[in-house]
């Protein structure tokens, strides 16, 4: 019998969760939905905003699709079929496809996000190629803290108190980065201290990775 790789595997779970949003596309649809009206209410509210303000919704908004679109991620699973994952994969595929799979979907949601706020609340960011790498980066880091919240939460009792009370002192730190960094975008004043925050914001990141892949195999183990 022909042994899979850790890539082969990683590829097929990745195929079978981008498989399973596909035949559920209410799903993906009632995010973006939910996206496009949080948006066109903050544009009765405020109409268009200026720079700062709009940086500051955008990121917020930002945080609202990842807890929709990724918090379900391990919740939605029955416990027979995430030991039946476990059991054919192990424990570092399934949270590294789960890890790829979800920062792509935020990608994608990254993307809508920018269209629906240029339409709605005008764009007044000035460099447009380097909002565009930032707020990709941003995606990413709440992709990879949201499915590493997810996954211990689904083994709590309490998942929705667990995702809370973990997630708000992980996810301050990066959103004030995010909020930081991106104001480059809207000015050509580059702050104090700019690479330091860059390298802070990926070191955070792969601290997440690093202890999502680590810790997830021992608490599967339950």
């Amino acid at each position: 019998m022909k042994k899979v790789s850790f890539l082969q595997t990683v590829i097929a779970l990745v195929k079978k969760d981008a498989q399973l949003e596909l035949r559920q596309q209410y799903a993906l649809y009632g995010v973006i939905l939910y996206m496009a009206s949080t948006i066109f209410v903050i544009y009765l509210l405020h109409g268009r905003p200026e720079a700062t303000m709009w940086n500051s919704l955008f990121w917020i908004s930002q945080l609202f699709a990842a807890t929709n679109a990724i918090a379900k991620s391990f919740l939605q699973e029955s416990k027979g079929k995430l030991l039946y994952y476990y059991t054919i994969s192990g424990a570092v595929p399934l949270i590294t496809s789960k890890i790829i799979f979800h920062v792509g979907l935020m990608l994608c949601m990254n993307l809508i996000s920018i269209l629906l706020f240029a339409l709605f609340l005008g764009n007044p960011v000035l460099y447009l190629p380097y909002f565009l790498l930032l707020s990709s980066a941003g995606a990413m880091g709440l992709a990879i803290l949201f499915t590493f919240l997810a996954a211990i939460a689904a083994k709590a009792q309490q998942q929705a108190a667990i995702m809370a009370i973990m997630g708000f002192p992980l996810l301050i730190p990066q959103l004030l980065l995010l909020q930081k960094l991106s104001l480059v975008a809207f000015s050509s004043v580059v702050q104090q201290g700019f690479w330091q925050l860059w390298g802070t914001l990926l070191g955070f990141q792969f601290l997440v990775v690093a202890l999502a892949v680590i810790l997830f195999p021992f608490l599967w183990k339950d």
